[in-house]
């Protein structure tokens, strides 16, 4: 036990016989995980099988210490949270920014965004003397951990060093809540250890309301996503040569094992009336490039991969993009866009991106990831959720037959992402309560 408060938190007994226990089980698992790496170091790609013993706790020291470290899991957080990374690289340009992820997808997208910038490594897993060395390299002056994944050891680690601990855009689902709620003897003193939480929304901040944080701990930031998005620019030069005023683009972003083959069939029924339809299908992760080719080969369509040519050829309909950090350039040039991770039930990815190029949206049934986002954009019209290619399809006929009500729901998704920007000002404002 540590007799001494930090952050207003003495640790009981009983909790440090749970966090023990806990240690003790993942200090069990070391020689499976070791196992785990090697075997997978012949599957996963090279540089998270070259990088691998960074989940150990062996990372390369920082450039400079009293910097903040980002914790982002994988795409979705690191893009969210780029927009408040630069927003603290501007206003302190000779601090230190580290990023890490847990995924080699994660890992690229940070390398995309900021290049050499920052520092970056994956994160070691939640051992003891994992973390504790990490934290020495890294000697941070603050953590932010974006949106949901908290460790235990990780945030006892930096309690003890006095190092504070917030969670940005957090996230606590209704389901996630009631499993923390019982391992409450464990979750609750960590929740007590950090020093504040941004709840991206409504049902975020009641969660960690009902999980026992205080309100001294707890704003409602509303999701910083909506500010991230809202400088998205299309690039100088159009995806591929692509443009909407040569044909009608169907851009499948973000898209799961099932999601491809329900898109696959609302192209094939909509070619029949719109030939000319070109669909772009972005697989989510980088290791089903290769399924997917060989699912549309397998329907006989004429496809490209993006990596492989500069233009798309006038009698090919399908475009795989397979390419890390290009999803955005896609919706550039996109008249309407599925937002994948719906059909699949994978909680729904961000359907704000499409929105900030005014285009329309069709999402399947799961989309409680972002619950708030999605409610918003399917009240003023600008998505649409369906539950196959087949209703799909018929959507986007609509939208093709009547292109001002296409119009009209890509400028209503476009309001709503304006109407509630404001999030990364009031994160910077709990940031700055602790960390000058």
């Amino acid at each position: 036990m540590f007799a001494a408060e930090r952050n207003g938190y003495k640790p009981t007994l009983i909790e440090d016989i749970c966090r023990w226990g806990y240690s003790l089980v993942l200090v069990l698992i070391i020689p499976f995980a070791f196992l785990q790496l090697m075997l997978r170091g012949t599957t996963r790609n090279k540089d998270y099988n070259r990088r691998r013993f960074e989940r150990f706790g062996f990372v390369a020291h920082a450039p400079k210490k009293d910097g903040y470290l980002f914790h982002c899991v994988s795409v979705g957080e690191v893009v969210a949270a780029s927009c408040l990374i630069k927003r603290i690289m501007q206003d302190e340009p000779n601090c230190q920014i580290t990023v890490t992820t847990t995924t080699p997808t994660g890992s690229a997208r940070v390398r995309a965004i900021f290049s050499d910038s920052v520092h970056h490594f994956y994160l070691p897993y939640d051992l003891h003397m994992a973390m504790a060395g990490m934290l020495k390299r890294i000697q941070p002056k603050a953590v932010l951990i974006t949106e949901v994944e908290l460790w235990p050891n990780l945030i006892h680690a930096c309690w003890k060093r006095n190092i504070p601990v917030m969670v940005v855009n957090a996230r606590m689902t209704d389901r996630s809540a009631r499993r923390y709620k019982k391992i409450s003897k464990l979750f609750n003193p960590m929740l007590a250890k950090l020093y504040h939480i941004c709840a991206q929304g409504q049902r975020d901040y009641k969660n960690y309301a009902w999980l026992g944080v205080p309100d001294e701990k707890l704003t409602l930031t509303n999701n910083i996503k909506f500010d991230q998005v809202a400088s998205a620019t299309a690039p100088e030069h159009p995806f591929l040569g692509l443009r909407q005023a040569d044909y009608p683009i169907l851009v499948a972003g973000s898209t799961h094992d099932l999601e491809e083959e329900a898109v696959l069939q609302a192209g094939k029924d909509l070619w029949q009336k719109s030939p000319s339809l070109k669909v772009i299908i972005v697989p989510r992760h980088p290791e089903r490039f290769d399924a997917v080719a060989k699912l549309i080969e397998a329907k006989s369509l004429p496809f490209v991969r993006s990596s492989q040519v500069k233009s798309v050829p006038d009698d090919t309909n399908v475009v795989l993009l397979d390419e890390m950090g290009k999803l955005n350039d896609a919706y550039a040039v996109a008249s309407f866009a599925f937002v994948g991770g719906s059909i699949a039930d994978k909680g729904g990815h961000n359907a704000l991106e499409p929105a900030s190029f005014s285009i329309p949206i069709i999402m399947g049934p799961y989309t409680y990831n972002n619950p708030v986002i999605c409610s918003y954009l399917e009240e003023c019209g600008a998505l649409i959720k369906v539950e196959g290619g087949e209703a799909m399809s018929a959507i986007v006929n609509s939208w093709l037959l009547n292109p001002n009500e296409r119009k009209k729901a890509g400028q209503a998704g476009r309001q709503v992402l304006e109407e509630n920007s404001g999030a990364l000002e009031a994160t910077v404002q709990c940031i700055r309560k602790y960390v000058n």
